[in-house]
């Protein structure tokens, strides 16, 4: 029998909406083309505007939250010290910078876009510069403040607030305890849906990618029943690498991926015009500055064109469809931070090596394409986009070498992305929980692989393209709400920022100096006084007529009173592990020292966590009764 650890209304019925739409695209191929693309004109033609006004606002927002006062709100408890040294984190968001996208679009947005611009004539200087400023605005810092917007929402509220690392908690300030009820369920059933036709998207461009390769190379012919075989292939080996448990493995393929995607990219600078694409890298960002504005908020309303939907929108949208997985990857390697530090960080650094990356193959492809090339790569583009990279390596020293690189890149890229947004669709699924059993995340990488394959096979990858847009709407919505119950959860912490960290009794000090506890003895007195204590302030509550609940886990308990204040009112306990304190200059450094437990208590009063190890039962009481009282502003 297997064994499972899921929500079922979530799991099932994001399935079910799934397995719909892919019963649709095998009844009907061409009905459920149509009426995807008939959904993406209705959207587009009704809720264009509500893309482009959220992806401004949620830059707007990201940008006050990180040099406002809640710019030094700490992601995690106040003392709470990073999980990677800063350059670890650094390389790991570089990391998220890198994708199928950039593989498939290095070269034929900007070739598209310099040879159909949405203004003007195509083919001239001035659509050169207009191509890599607009290639620059759809990977830069909108992109990545719709990242962030997820991504610090799941950090803060798991991190900070011991909640679980699901979209519903950051609803939890707006919501209460039905967060966990049917609106909680519909959010991350949303998410799950959005995620899973956003990575089939990339999965769609991928195998499109390898396939033109291959062609190329060998000959293969180069149709949707050979894309299907390929994402066979390729999920095959995401589904063994998953089920043999290499994750160490995998870890180290796709850094030495990276490693290879950078010296490719190197490779291109120095055989390419060098001097040109250091002076282009300056000017590109320059436009791009000076066209900031403008582009934001540009929907040509006064003169319609179909540019919009194929490019501007169909990205926003993508970027909010991927939002979820990409969001909960730095939320997990960002514990410890501070707010600003995430978003400066999150913001421009893999957005600044996105700007290398397009410059180097976007204008070393245009240069190439005006002069040796004499339109050859232009043409190209224009005749299947995803040949571009082929026929621009083409033109440079060991193109057959440099192909099969690509072909490899993305071919790793693409197993990378299946497992890991198999794992992140398999976590909102199961309520935050990270040690699922295998068969689940075995389901949705085998989901995921349909969704692109019929998808394909239903209307290429504009249905997935369509598909994409629409799945992203309702997600817009949840992340406009995610946006409100931070901002309100940061200012309650703000609120609080002055209240002292109380310490505990004199005997538990002494004795935590010489004789720290384990974490066997931190779960004993949450059975022996934790568990009592919350019980009896929810008993007290509820006998004035008020529900309560007290919610275990692995780590600790919650209790969460009604709505006395903005929000619910919530106090957790937690175990909480650290280092011990280094006595002197030559103890061993910190990631060596003995590591020690300690209970703490988190409430919503209060910025700050408080140790409460040793605490009695009646004691704990106390303490949550002050703080609930401090909720409540008496």
């Amino acid at each position: 029998m297997l064994t499972t650890k899921m929500n079922p209304r979530v799991f099932w019925g994001a399935s079910l909406i799934i397995g719909l739409l892919l019963v649709l695209s095998i009844a009907a191929p061409g009905l459920s083309d149509r009426i995807f693309q008939t959904a993406q004109g209705w959207v587009i033609d009704t809720f264009g505007w509500f893309y482009i006004a959220a992806v401004a606002g949620f830059l707007g927002l990201i940008l006050i939250l990180a040099v406002g006062p809640t710019g030094a709100l700490k992601l995690g408890a106040d003392d709470a010290e990073p999980d990677f040294p800063y350059l670890s984190w650094i390389a790991m968001l570089f990391a998220a910078g890198m994708g199928i996208g950039l593989m498939y679009f290095g070269v034929a947005e900007p070739i598209q876009h310099f040879v159909s611009p949405p203004d003007g004539e195509g083919g001239t200087f001035a659509a050169a510069r207009e191509a890599m400023g607009i290639t620059f605005f759809h990977y830069g810092v909108h992109a990545w403040a719709i990242y962030a917007v997820v991504g610090l929402s799941l950090a803060f509220f798991a991190h900070r607030k011991g909640l679980p690392l699901t979209l519903r908690s950051g609803l939890s300030p707006l919501l209460g305890k039905r967060t966990n009820g049917p609106l909680g369920d519909a959010v991350d059933i949303f998410a799950i849906w959005g995620t899973a036709f956003g990575i089939a998207t990339s999965l769609g461009f991928g195998v499109s990618q390898m396939n033109s390769g291959l062609t190329y190379l060998f000959g293969i012919p180069n149709n949707a029943w050979v894309q299907v075989g390929l994402i066979a292939i390729v999920m095959a080996a995401a589904t063994a690498s998953m089920m043999s448990g290499v994750g160490k493995g995998v870890r180290r393929l796709s850094e030495l991926n990276l490693i290879l995607a950078v010296l490719l990219m190197l490779f291109v600078l120095v055989v390419g015009p060098t001097n040109f694409l250091f002076r282009a890298l300056v000017q590109n960002f320059g436009f791009y500055l000076d066209h900031f504005f403008e582009r934001s908020f540009t929907l040509y309303a006064y003169e319609p064109r179909a540019w919009m939907a194929d490019w501007t929108l169909f990205y926003w949208a993508w970027w909010i469809a991927w939002s979820p997985f990409v969001g909960m990857f730095i939320a997990r390697i960002s514990r410890g931070r501070t707010v600003r530090e995430f978003i400066l960080n999150v913001l421009l650094v893999p957005a600044g090596f996105t700007f290398l990356w397009m410059t180097v193959f976007g204008n070393t492809a245009i240069a190439l394409d005006m002069t040796t090339a004499a339109g050859a790569i232009s043409q190209a583009v224009s005749a299947d986009l995803s040949t571009a990279l082929f026929h621009f390596l083409e033109q440079l020293p060991g193109a057959a070498f440099t192909s099969g690189l690509a072909i490899l890149l993305v071919a790793v890229f693409f197993v990378t992305s299946a497992d890991s947004g198999a794992l992140v669709i398999d976590t909102i699924a199961s309520g935050g929980a990270d040690d699922t059993p295998r068969w689940q995340r075995l389901y949705w990488c085998l989901l995921l692989g349909a969704v692109a394959a019929l998808l394909l096979l239903a209307g290429g990858l504009g249905a997935l393209q369509a598909a994409t847009l629409v799945a992203a709407l309702p997600f817009t919505v949840i992340m406009i709400l995610i946006s409100i119950g931070l901002v309100r959860q940061m200012n309650a912490d703000l609120s609080g920022q002055t209240l002292e960290t109380e310490a505990p009794p004199l005997g538990e000090q002494l004795k935590r100096i010489l004789s720290p506890a384990s974490r066997r003895e931190i779960d004993r007195q949450i059975e022996r006084s934790g568990v009592p204590a919350l019980e009896t302030v929810r008993a007290a509550l509820e006998a004035e007529g008020l529900v309560a609940q007290v919610a275990r886990d692995a780590d600790g308990l919650t209790l969460t009173a009604p709505s006395l204040h903005a929000s619910d009112f919530h106090y957790r306990l937690t175990a909480h592990e650290r280092p011990r304190p280094a006595l002197t200059a030559l103890e061993a450094p910190e990631r060596r020292r003995t590591m020690e437990w300690r209970l703490s208590a988190r409430s919503d009063d209060a910025r700050r966590a408080r140790d409460v190890t040793g605490f009695t039962k009646d004691q704990l009481v106390e303490d949550v009764l002050d703080h609930l009282q401090r909720w409540r502003g008496g």
